[in-house]
Formats: structure tokens, sequence, C-alpha cells
């Protein structure tokens, strides 16, 4: 009986971890969001991280604030960070559709006190991948 047990735990446990999960690639593809518009793919995706009033948090780690953030001002760099991902923050090229890209950047970069107004259209962001 205490054999089986433990020879279920560890066929729980070796599940748990798939092969290769540490080898996996920047690219890796899951499903896609299915979220429509920039709010929606914030609120569903991005305020996990950075809170849903974009002021960022840290803990066990550091993410950083999006509210009043002047580095918004470039959208090739936010392309860049969400297409990419960039420390601890994951790549979402192969999650998102372009369309969600570029809606999410533009949310972003005209909320949370943030004002730029060139917005980011599903060219710019294919043209990035």
């Amino acid at each position: 009986m205490k054999r089986g047990f433990v020879l279920g735990i560890a066929v729980i446990v070796l599940n748990a971890f798939p092969a290769g999960a540490q080898q996996q690639t920047p690219d890796f593809r899951g499903d896609p969001f299915t979220m429509q518009g920039g709010e929606a793919v914030y609120r569903g995706v991005c305020q996990g991280c950075h809170m849903a009033d974009a002021k960022g948090a840290s803990g066990a780690g550091s993410y950083p604030a999006l509210a009043g953030n002047a580095r918004l001002g470039s959208a090739g760099y936010v392309l860049t960070m969400v297409i990419n991902g960039h420390k601890g923050m994951p790549p979402f090229r192969g999650h998102f559709t372009n369309a969600q890209i570029a809606d999410v950047v533009n949310y972003v970069r005209s909320h949370f006190g943030n004002r730029y107004k060139d917005r980011v259209q599903e060219a710019d962001v294919q043209a990035l991948r």
C-alpha cells in the first residue's frame, strides 16, 4: 500500500513539470488570449503584474509602473516590450494578435495619466514581429 502511494505521488510530481520546461524558448506559442479591446487585454492579463491602477508592484518581483511613465512616449519601445518581453516580462507575440497588441499598447499609452496621442496600428505590430 505504501509503495503504491509513493509511486502515485511520484507520477503526480513528474506530470506537474513537463519535460523540457526549463528549455522552453521565448517563442512559446500556447493558446491565444481571446479578450478583445485594449482595456479587456489589460484587465485580463497585464494588471496581474502591473496592478489595476498601473502603478506597478514589488515583492517577489519588480513590476514597473505604467502610470505616468515617460518611457511609454515611444510607441516602439512599448511594442518591443509587449512583443519580445524583457527581463521578468514574458513575450506575448505568440499569445496576442496584432490587433490585441495594438489595442493594449494604445490603451496603456492613453490611460493611467498617460496622454500619448499617436496611435499604434496593426501594421506597426506586424512590422516589429
